[in-house]
């Protein structure tokens, strides 16, 4: 029988509607449970492409055994960070304080109150090097609530505070003992110089996150600087941005980019692909071509755009939010190839394609669950020029690939997002002379408009077509609309 996420909006809460597990959606009636029960909350927080959220699912709450000990000991709250980026934030940082690091599945244990005082990420079945078991979390935290209840409160007062202390301080100074501009500008290029790695690009080590804030950031730099300082920060983004389009976290057949990179050189990804992602990344590229020139910054462009436009579209005029990073089980398996295949789908082009994207019979990335291997498509040469009989290959390729199981849509519609994207879209269409892409962003401004925004005027943060809209916006969607209505306007002007 289906649990209480069964009515939810989000994709991800009705992904687990039907575990034994007995969740509760975020909200006053979990928290009056628990404190007539006088159990603590056992809060879980992912989301619905999220690769290891999925693994803990198979491998806990899914299971019977297990979610009787968690029904039986916890009131079991499920949320989906991206529709509550709020609850996400607040929790996130006692994950972080507790563990000096942070990640989803997010699991956090609370008192009746809220106040957190054990969390962590994921959690094994069983115990794992360094790693406690799941069940063995639950039996300390179930002992330590019923026999040091004194010492839980102790530890949730200290946290709250920690937390509270951290936000404080990072209140920044006042507007007097800042810096003037080109202090700021200076100490900016010499820190991102700093953490720079000069031979794949990118800042810092793996994982390696599309670094856009900083690339858009330089860019600027680059315009406004002069001498050294302009060819040291154009030399961090083209780098970065050479890199990250040659290699597999470019989806080098079906366009637009995977969320991560496991490897410092960009190879291998990690699958999953958000739309936020697709909307910075756009806005980056389409930049660096207006400054640099670089034909290939609008290839990627163009590939971006269509990739957004042909898979993520909902028919109302929404964007969904992601595709998985898993297919029916394998990391990344949709996108993988071999090489018998390539030289099948390929025909006389194969040799073409097997030297332009390095292609091997051993292939270069092998699923740690299921011990799939194939080959993640990356350019040899970052500054390569596509030529006929590469183009003809990857339409085939295309064609193979659409043929294939696909990863799960996430078809909620989040308003900041779909806001990013629209902006991005607008800049490009303007830059680029395509109405057609004006049109795409002037009908997702519509359906925003029309589908997430209450006859008051309050804007909602998350659609999906079954359930609707339920939850406010949050700052973040507010000042994201503001950005994409603002470039829309000068657009039209």
């Amino acid at each position: 029988m289906a649990n209480r996420l069964a009515a939810e909006t989000s994709p991800y809460l009705r992904q687990h509607a039907d575990n034994p597990v007995d969740w509760y959606p975020w909200g006053p009636e979990a928290f009056a449970e628990a404190a007539r029960r006088d159990v603590p909350i056992l809060l879980s927080v992912g989301y619905s492409t999220c690769h290891w959220c999925h693994v803990m699912a198979h491998e806990s709450f899914e299971d019977q055994a297990v979610a009787e000990v968690m029904n039986a000991r916890f009131v079991n709250v499920k949320v989906d960070r991206e529709e509550r980026p709020d609850v996400d934030a607040v929790y996130m940082d006692a994950v972080q304080a507790l563990t000096g690091r942070g990640g989803w599945p997010m699991t956090v244990f609370l008192t009746p109150d809220g106040r957190p005082f054990y969390a962590g990420t994921y959690f094994p079945p069983g115990d794992r090097p360094g790693m406690p078991g799941f069940r063995r979390v639950l039996d300390a935290v179930h002992e330590a609530w019923t026999q040091r209840r004194a010492e839980v409160d102790a530890q949730a007062d200290r946290l709250r505070d920690a937390i509270a202390e951290q936000m404080r301080l990072g209140a920044g100074p006042a507007a007097s003992d800042l810096p003037d501009l080109d202090t700021v500008e200076r100490r900016a290029l010499a820190a991102l110089g700093e953490r720079f790695d000069a031979a794949h690009g990118g800042f810092g080590g793996t994982p390696k996150f599309p670094p856009t804030a900083a690339l858009d950031l330089l860019l600027r730099l680059a315009v406004r600087r002069q001498g050294p300082e302009r060819d040291e920060a154009l030399e961090m983004v083209t780098t970065t941005l050479d890199a990250m389009a040659a290699g597999g976290i470019h989806d080098q057949i079906g366009g637009g980019f995977h969320r991560y990179s496991v490897d410092a050189f960009w190879l291998v990804p990690h699958f999953e692909k958000m739309l936020y992602d697709q909307a910075q990344l756009l806005g980056t590229y389409l930049r660096a071509w207006l400054v640099t020139g670089r034909a290939r910054y609008r290839r990627v462009v163009e590939s971006t755009i269509a990739y957004v436009l042909g898979d993520l579209r909902h028919p109302s005029g929404g964007i969904c939010s992601a595709r998985d990073a898993d297919t029916a089980g394998v990391e990344g398996g949709t996108y993988l190839w071999d090489l018998a295949e390539i030289i099948e789908v390929c025909g006389d082009d194969a040799e073409a394609v097997i030297r332009h994207y390095g292609v091997t019979e051993r292939g270069n990335f092998t699923d740690p669950h299921s011990g799939t291997t194939g080959n993640v498509l990356a350019l040899r040469d970052p500054e390569a020029e596509p030529t006929p009989a590469l183009e003809r290959a990857r339409a085939r390729l295309r064609v193979r690939r659409a043929g294939r199981v696909q990863p799960g849509l996430d078809d909620k519609v989040l308003l900041g997002w779909n806001a990013l994207w629209a902006r991005s879209l607008a800049e490009a269409a303007a830059a680029l002379g395509r109405p057609d892409w004006a049109a795409a962003a002037r009908e997702n401004v519509a359906f925003w408009r029309r589908e997430l925004r209450r006859p008051d005027g309050r804007l909602l943060r998350s659609w999906q077509a079954t359930a609707g809209a339920r939850h406010l916006a949050y700052a973040e969607d507010y000042a994201a609309c503001a950005d994409a209505l603002i470039t829309l306007a000068e657009l039209d002007d």
